[in-house]
Formats: C-alpha cells, sequence, structure tokens
C-alpha cells in the first residue's frame, strides 16, 4: 500500500495539474470508463441534508451543443472540441421544500428512513428553511441554496477528473433565463422541478497553461 505522503503529493499534483482549460483538442475522446468514473464522483458528493438535490445533463447530441453554443457565451469557445459537456442542474422549490413529494420520496424510499425517524428530520429541515436560514421567502432562495450544493459536485468532479489525467473547465458564462428556456424547450427542466445551475467541459488540452498562481496560505488562513 502506498504510504500516506506519496498519497498527499498525488493528490496535489492533481491540483497543480487542473487548470480552467480554454482550448480543448477535438481529436481526442475520454474513454468511457473514465468518464463514468468522474460522474460517479459527482454522485458521490455530500449534500445538505443528503438531498441530493442535482442531475447531470451530459450534452453528446451535435444539435444540442450547437444551441447550448449559441445560448451561453461561456461555452462559445468549448464546443464543439470537448470530448464531454455537462450542464449540472439543480432542484427547485417544488422538490426541495421541507413538504415536498420529492423529499418524503427520497427519504422514505432511497434513504430507507424509518416513518418516525423522517417525520423528525423534515420537521428539522422545516426550522432550517424557515427560521435558520430564510430560504422560503419566495423560489430563488431555496433554488440558490440548491445549486450550492451542485458546486460540491462540480469541485469533485473536477478534481477527480484531473487525477486521471483529464482536463475541464467549469462554466458560468450564460444567461440564466436564456438557458433555461433553450433546456426547458428541449423538455430537460421536468415541468420546473430543474433549472440551469453551472456547466462543465471535459477532455484534453491543446496547450500547457501559464504556471498556476495563488495568493501565499499565510494570506489566506487565520488561526483562531
Amino acid at each position: 500500500m502506498r504510504d500516506k505522503e506519496t498519497r498527499k503529493q498525488e493528490i496535489l499534483d492533481a491540483f497543480h495539474f487542473r487548470h480552467a482549460t480554454k482550448e480543448f483538442d477535438p481529436s481526442k475522446k475520454i474513454p468511457e470508463e473514465d468518464f463514468r468514473f468522474i460522474l460517479e464522483t459527482g454522485q458521490l458528493s455530500p449534500s445538505s441534508f443528503g438531498f441530493e438535490p442535482w442531475r447531470f445533463l451530459v450534452v453528446q447530441s451535435e444539435e444540442l451543443r450547437e444551441k447550448v453554443k449559441n445560448t451561453a457565451w461561456g461555452a462559445f469557445g468549448k464546443l464543439p472540441e470537448a470530448s464531454h459537456f455537462v450542464i449540472i442542474l439543480a432542484r427547485t422549490k417544488l422538490d426541495t421544500k421541507y413538504d415536498s413529494e420529492y423529499l418524503q420520496d427520497h427519504f422514505r424510499n432511497k434513504k430507507k428512513m424509518p416513518e418516525e425517524f423522517m417525520a423528525n428530520y423534515l420537521k428539522r429541515i422545516e426550522e432550517f428553511q424557515k427560521t435558520d436560514f430564510k430560504l422560503l421567502d419566495g423560489d430563488r432562495p431555496l433554488f440558490d441554496w440548491a445549486c450550492r450544493q451542485t458546486y460540491i459536485v462540480l469541485a469533485n468532479m473536477m478534481t477527480a477528473a484531473a487525477q486521471i489525467g483529464i482536463d475541464s473547465c467549469p462554466i458560468e458564462g450564460f444567461n440564466f433565463d436564456k438557458m433555461n428556456k433553450l433546456l426547458a424547450d428541449e423538455g430537460l427542466l421536468d415541468d420546473g422541478h430543474f433549472g440551469i445551475s453551472v456547466m462543465c467541459a471535459f477532455g484534453y488540452r491543446v496547450k500547457e497553461p501559464n504556471p498556476k498562481t495563488r495568493r501565499p496560505l499565510d494570506d489566506i488562513v487565520k488561526w483562531v
């Protein structure tokens, strides 16, 4: 078994390798088993209260790729060159409010929670949403909270990709309303149960990036 210091260095090497890749080599495709591995790291990501409030759209259709490229300015230079392109959706208030049918099904049938425990758990979620974080005033606060969970997925998928030599680029460069309309018109938002959160391109770099720069650790860490 590899020693801890070796594993730590391998992880740091992956973080140094990862960069927001602007140009992908269109001739190189990610093997199916490698991309499934990346998706599984997203699937296994943590979420607040275990909601798993996400869905991953792997956009392989050339027609849809063209529509996304022409709608989202941040994707214009990534499509169609990227091997794989993922749109990460977040569940809306229809599914994430404490009394939603989705949560009832999720905790009862997916998490296998006993009924009494689930009832108490949902009461705690209700208090959290109403009082602790005040998420029930309008539709956006609860949706934005769900979106924050998807960024954990995004980070894990990009890091996992880097660990096996695959490049990525996170993309927020899009008009929220226009992208949601496009996806709704394509029948991909389940009648308002999902909305777009963030996108990510995966593939292989064309050229090496500039050396990575970051602020010193002492500038961003305060021991209290």
